[in-house]
């Protein structure tokens, strides 16, 4: 029998040594020993900094776990949970919450639960109510509309779930929302708790458990919190989050076409609250190219439309529809008389007519003349006063044969004036000096059509504010004494902001037009001096529809404050191309692609090269009809 120790001791025998090693051979051993773990701790060190570098970026500086809230570096977090729900969940419920304009994270857990568990209980659940409801009977109680319309909701749900036609859920609603600071996650959570109350449904804040809530929203799929609802395919199928904006309606017209799904943007301005409108863009973006696009198509539904047009970009539209093209400059033909008094509408009486026409004609004497003093102003209400009782125009004249007067007689008056001989020398330039030929001449401009434009193209840029403000108030008397679906295009509109008097008149034009089924467009691409202006935020807030292309870098930051853009939305006005953008219908919106037939593009380009090769196609066949009638 062997034993381990009679192992150990017949191999405890001496061990045979080694040959002698030189001390080089030793140096040697020892040299490439220290290579290779240098080359080693080399490469553990390359490996750890890569695996710690990973970490530094995806794992944030610090985690805070508060009562209510998290904080994750320098963004506070706090998480909520859906509790109860309303009797009716409608479709779309949840599209506020989608589009809020903030940072935010929803999480949607859906455990499916087994249907003849749900019955047995929904059928115990009747037999309750049902004994209570013959209780409260047989006392001679007043009837509980409160049971008997939760007993019918039961016996509907238990007839659905028995055929097949619902299923039943526990359904389990989170969102964690983040700011930088903890006052603003406050506000934050009482606007999505509001926006959740409009819709009946009462959202509350974790307590104690904001890490697990936190947790819970991070796309890993594990639900720490457990807090659920009892739900049927309906409403959660209503709660459903990816909602493509759509913008179709039955009437209307194209505008474009919806680049989040390819459908038809197909809208009419005037169903909205108002149809007045405002386009934004830099230069040659698309803004004229997509309201012609909208005039032609307006003309087709029957709209009037009236253009004021700065470019003269819009003659070849004008006379393609057989439209009345009206071009005011100094030694143009066409004038209007800015003394023309507003038509009669409803009951108004002629002193009130009188005096509208006079504070109109001021606002135009202030661009005119510039900054005048509160002597200046008053001595100027009497002189309007008096040019116009020069021509018999006074409250108790009949205005059908009556001549309104013209800024000569205006000067005649202020000339014999106490006080008004300095603002007669000042108003000289508008009668015989330099701008005589522009506001001194009765009105000869027919508006009997359905598109007239109006060309201040060959004005100088110091007449063009006045001209505008002349010509808009002309066609503000035009609407107001016949009501008709009209559309006023307002070109350029930033020229009407640089004056206080202009500004606040197309404002109150953009605030009263729609009792008149007029909507108002107003195109501008100098959008800093448009918005900046307490009128045109005002003139903004009043469009129900409102359409941005693309935008400036140093314009944006101020377009989206004012357009309440999400980032997302910001880089896209800034990255789009020409004719592309967001499309503003009331609270809907989406991005838009405009597009034109081949036919309606050759009417309404602006491109330059597209202009010149019309030009030479059309003298090319004008050149081959004049061969064609010279070889005959």
């Amino acid at each position: 029998m062997f034993k381990p120790q009679d192992i150990n001791k017949k191999s405890s025998s001496k061990p045979v040594a080694p040959p002698p090693i030189s001390e080089m051979e030793k140096l040697k051993k020892t040299a490439a020993v220290s290579a290779e773990q240098r080359v080693a701790l080399d490469q553990e060190k390359t490996y750890r900094m890569g695996v710690t570098s990973v970490l530094d970026i995806i794992a944030p500086s610090g985690f805070e776990v508060n009562p209510d809230h998290v904080r994750i570096g320098g963004l506070y977090a706090r998480t909520l949970f859906a509790m109860t729900y309303p009797r009716y969940i409608g479709v779309g419920w949840f599209s506020p919450i989608i589009n809020y304009n903030a940072t935010l994270d929803v999480t949607m857990f859906f455990y499916p639960m087994d249907s003849q568990v749900v019955l047995k209980q929904l059928r115990n659940k009747v037999g309750v109510l049902t004994a209570q409801l013959t209780m409260d009977a047989e006392k001679g109680a007043p009837r509980d509309p409160l049971r008997e319309t939760a007993l019918q909701d039961i016996e509907k749900l238990r007839d659905d779930l028995t055929q097949g036609i619902e299923k039943f859920f526990q359904y389990a609603l989170y969102l964690t929302l983040y700011e930088k600071d903890l006052k603003a996650l406050d506000v934050l959570t009482e606007d999505i708790e509001a926006v959740l109350g409009t819709r009946s449904i009462i959202a509350k804040r974790v307590l104690y458990q904001a890490e697990q809530g936190f947790n819970s929203t991070v796309p890993v799929g594990n639900d720490e919190l457990m807090i659920s609802a009892n739900l049927n395919s309906s409403p959660i199928a209503a709660s459903f989050p990816f909602i493509s904006s759509e913008l179709t309606t039955d009437e209307g017209i194209l505008f474009g076409i919806n680049r989040h799904n390819n459908s038809l943007i197909l809208f009419d301005r005037f169903s909205l609250q108002n149809a007045n409108s405002c386009v934004f863009a830099t230069s040659g973006a698309g803004k004229s190219y997509t309201i012609k696009l909208e005039v032609l198509r307006s003309l087709m539904m029957g709209t009037d439309v009236i253009i004021i047009d700065p470019e003269r970009e819009y003659k070849n539209l004008c006379d393609a529809v057989g439209g009345t093209y009206v071009n005011i400059s100094l030694n143009s033909e066409s004038k209007i008389n800015p003394f023309d008094l507003p038509r009669k509408v409803g009951d108004m009486d002629t002193a009130d007519i009188i005096r509208s026409g006079v504070i109109t004609l001021k606002g135009l004497l202030r661009i005119m003349l510039g900054k005048i003093t509160f002597q200046e102003d008053s001595i100027l209400d009497r002189a309007c006063i008096e040019a116009y009782a020069k021509k018999d125009i006074t409250p108790d004249a009949d205005l059908t044969r009556t001549e309104p007067p013209v800024m000569q007689d205006l000067y005649d008056v202020l000339e014999g004036m106490d006080g008004g001989a300095d603002l007669a020398l000042r108003l000289q330039k508008f009668t015989t000096g330099t701008f005589s030929g522009l506001f001194n001449s009765p009105t000869n401009v027919d508006m009997k059509n359905q598109l007239v434009v109006f060309s201040v193209r060959d004005l100088e840029d110091e007449l063009r504010p006045m001209a505008i403000y002349n010509i808009v108030n002309y066609i503000w008397n035009v609407v107001r004494s016949e009501i008709k679906k009209r559309i006023l295009i307002v070109d350029e509109a930033w020229w009407l902001m640089q004056h206080e008097d202009s500004a606040k008149f197309i404002f109150a034009l953009v605030k009263r037009c729609r009792k008149y089924y007029l909507g108002v467009t107003t195109i501008t691409q100098d959008v800093n001096d448009f918005l900046l202006s307490q009128y045109g935020q005002a003139i903004v807030t009043n469009s129900a529809l409102k359409i941005l292309l693309k935008q400036a870098s140093s314009s944006i930051d101020l377009i989206q404050k004012v357009f309440q853009l999400t980032e997302g939305e910001k880089f896209l006005l800034l990255e789009c191309n020409v004719g592309e953008g967001i499309f503003f219908a009331g609270n809907r919106h989406a991005a838009i692609k405009v597009i034109a037939s081949p036919m309606e593009d050759q009417l309404i380009t602006t491109d330059p090269r597209q202009l010149l090769e019309q030009e030479k196609a059309r003298r090319k066949a004008e050149d081959d009809r004049l061969e064609a009638q010279g070889a005959k």
